[in-house]
């Protein structure tokens, strides 16, 4: 089991690295949105 799993996550760490990034987006953009009002 141990194998399948290194096996899958050498398969898709250009994917893995693309989602980590899009996450990332994403919490910086509800953390902006959060922190607008207190501009106005």
């Amino acid at each position: 089991m141990l194998t399948q799993i290194k096996t899958a996550f050498s398969r898709s760490q250009a994917t893995i690295l693309q989602d980590a990034a899009g996450a990332v987006s994403l919490v910086v953009m509800l953390m902006v949105a959060l922190h607008l009002p207190l501009g106005f």
